[in-house]
């Protein structure tokens, strides 16, 4: 309308033009400032002008009701008061005279009624000649006349005009608003492409996330190889159903152009070449494909597809004769970037005939270097696929034991139609079906047969590949389990050898601090002793390595954690020799009796000391340099010569 003169939107036009303003501008500033994060987004809006003008102009004459606000303009709030008032002067006179005549039982049980939404009274139709007014109509069985009371008359015609004007101002102020935005035509066009560009996007992006689609490698030269290809409306289909969606891979390059699909019906064959024509045609109008994210695909000028029956009653055209004439739209067409997809290639006619026929478009398509893939049960194209250079067979997949399909697509050898085998599981009588083999040529069998058995051994070889396959990589998980624990084994022993060089190293210096106190001990020489321990705290330090306090915290941590493990494993090593061990009666020699003044030492020390006092059951023993308190038990006797000398006496 906006395009239009003399014309004026309605509120709700205005309502969607500053819907689609709002929408519009909310996307700009958001493109805007998250411009690093959406480059090409924002490339797409930048050149759009941000602007709430519209917005404001519609909110400040539209309510949130979707009705014009009294204050749109001074006359239309005139006019709106005027009407309340006189609606009101109505309500009170329609009051007066109900009352009256209601109080004359002129009136009806019902008392009023709306009649063109006017309220009216519900006269007795015997009492309609006693009250003034206009008769507005009256009941189906005639007992009530509605009538508008003549007080309420005057004040009703001055509502009307009152309403008509206030119509009209409405309308000028409609007309006011249009004009303003024709100015902002240009701009609102932007804004509807700009939504109905993003809305595009928006789809493709949901659509690509239900499917889990990718976008594959695009290459410049003639190469597709789809990995795990699924069909996108079948994929959702059965993902709807939960049921299991077989993907195939398939390839075409410049060493095989076109590919000769064959094998049992309902095995997938044409899945298989819809998959192929509908990823390409997803790919070419900007959408992501469900295929695996290795996947190569290329772009072609033109497509050509010839699948499914379409003779047609009103064209006078057979299934056979469609076909010719596809075949004949293809000869015109085709060239080195041209995609074609058959479905049931040469069929329509007589097998032999169509099959020859079939064979030579086919040769025609090959020697223009056009890239394909068609599917057939006919020999005569299989044969030819295995003859040409860069034309290559391919098969569904069948299991002969349980007469099922595979749903899997192998590339490089021509499939058995499996015409016995799959009537045997329709439940053909198995007589008819001899009797149908003894009608066929010796040769087609045997060819057939030659093809089901290639086809058998080469489904024995995937299963024994991917068998290989299982197992090569259960010994890389083994052989990789095997090295974590090697490198863990590893780690212990060096931490076992840190323990024990350390252990080792306080012996050495526990068994040179004990040398140098029996030295003191036989020579009672102070100073001496003193310079050996500083001599020897001086070669320690040299020794030992200059690190941070924290990462002294570190080791500590470490060697704790360490010292834990090491006990708990020595702990059980010894429970466990505990309950092996078998009890043997223990001969105690009789203790001799410790006597202040006698020389002794700790059962598991080498310093002696002199017994200097008994206390209970503990002595003070002292070393010369310092005396310690030792519980008897844990001392033992050190024989001196005087004692021995007595002894002998």
């Amino acid at each position: 309308l906006l395009n239009i003169e003399n014309t004026y939107l309605e509120i709700s036009g205005l309502q969607k033009i500053s819907h689609i303003s709002l929408t519009s501008n909310s996307l700009l500033k958001f493109f805007k400032k998250f411009k690093d994060y959406y480059p090409t987004l924002h490339k797409l809006s930048n050149a759009i002008e941000i602007t709430d003008t519209i917005i404001k102009q519609v909110d400040d004459i539209v309510d949130r009701f979707g009705d014009i606000k009294d204050d749109a303009s001074p006359q239309l709030q005139e006019l709106r008061r005027s009407i309340a008032k006189v609606k009101s002067k109505i309500n009170t006179s329609f009051s007066t005279a109900l009352n009256t005549y209601h109080n004359l039982e002129y009136l009806d049980d019902i008392r009023e009624s709306v009649v063109e939404n006017k309220r009216v009274l519900a006269v007795k139709a015997m009492y309609k000649r006693k009250v003034k007014g206009a008769i507005m109509g009256g009941s189906k069985t005639g007992s009530i006349v509605y009538i508008e009371p003549e007080t309420t008359l005057q004040y009703t015609r001055e509502l009307n005009n009152l309403e008509y004007d206030e119509q009209e101002e409405v309308i000028r102020i409609l007309k006011e608003i249009t004009n303003y935005f024709r100015l902002f035509l240009p701009l609102l066009r932007q804004y509807q492409n700009f939504l109905t560009e993003i809305d595009i996007i928006s789809a493709k992006a949901k659509y690509a996330r239900s499917l889990n689609a990718v976008l594959p490698e695009i290459t410049s030269d003639k190469n597709i190889n789809l990995i795990n290809a699924y069909h996108p409306l079948l994929y959702l289909n059965n993902l709807e159903k939960k049921e299991k969606t077989f993907p195939q891979t398939i390839e075409l390059n410049t060493n095989s152009r076109i590919i000769v699909i064959s094998g049992p019906n309902a095995g997938g064959k044409s899945i298989t070449l819809k998959t192929v024509g509908l990823l390409q045609l997803m790919i070419q109008s900007g959408l992501l494909i469900p295929v695996h994210e290795r996947s190569k695909i290329c772009l072609f000028e033109r497509i050509l597809t010839d699948i499914g029956d379409n003779q047609s009653i009103e064209n006078h055209l057979s299934t056979y004769s469609y076909r010719l004439k596809q075949m004949n739209y293809f000869l015109r067409k085709c060239n080195k970037d041209t995609l074609f997809l058959i479905d049931e290639f040469g069929t329509g006619s007589d097998p032999e005939l169509g099959g020859a026929l079939a064979e030579t478009f086919l040769e025609e398509f090959y020697d223009r270097k056009a890239y394909g893939i068609i599917t057939t049960h006919y020999a005569n194209l299989k044969i030819l696929a295995s003859e040409k250079e860069h034309m290559i067979n391919a098969n569904m997949m069948f299991d002969e034991r349980s007469l099922q399909p595979m749903y899997k697509l192998a590339l490089g050898q021509a499939g058995s139609s499996f015409t016995f085998e799959v009537a045997q599981k329709n439940g053909i009588p198995y007589r008819l079906i001899n009797r149908a083999k003894k009608k066929i040529e010796r040769s087609k069998v045997r060819f057939d047969a030659t093809i089901a058995k290639l086809q058998k051994e080469r489904a024995k070889l995937e299963k024994t590949e991917q068998s290989l396959k299982v197992n090569e990589k259960k010994k890389e998980t083994e052989a990789s389990k095997l090295e974590r624990i090697n490198e863990k084994i590893q780690k212990k022993l060096e931490s076992y050898q840190e323990l024990y060089d350390s252990n080792q190293r306080l012996i050495y210096l526990g068994q040179k601090v004990n040398d140098i106190a029996e030295t003191y001990f036989e020579n009672k020489r102070k100073r001496e002793l003193m310079a050996e321990l500083f001599k020897l705290v001086q070669i320690e330090n040299s020794k030992r390595k200059k690190i941070s306090a924290k990462q002294k915290k570190i080791e500590k941590a470490k060697a704790q954690q360490l010292k834990k493990e090491t006990d708990k494993k020595v702990e059980a090593i010894r429970q466990k020799k505990r309950k092996a061990k078998i009890v043997e009666p223990v001969i105690t020699k009789p203790k001799p009796i410790l006597k202040v003044g006698d020389h002794v030492k700790m059962h598991d020390g080498k310093a002696v000391g002199t017994l200097d006092a008994i206390e209970k059951n503990k002595g003070v023993v002292n070393y010369g340099m310092f005396t310690t308190q030792v519980n008897l038990d844990l001392l033992e006797l050190v024989e001196n010569k005087s004692r021995r000398v007595k002894t002998a006496k």
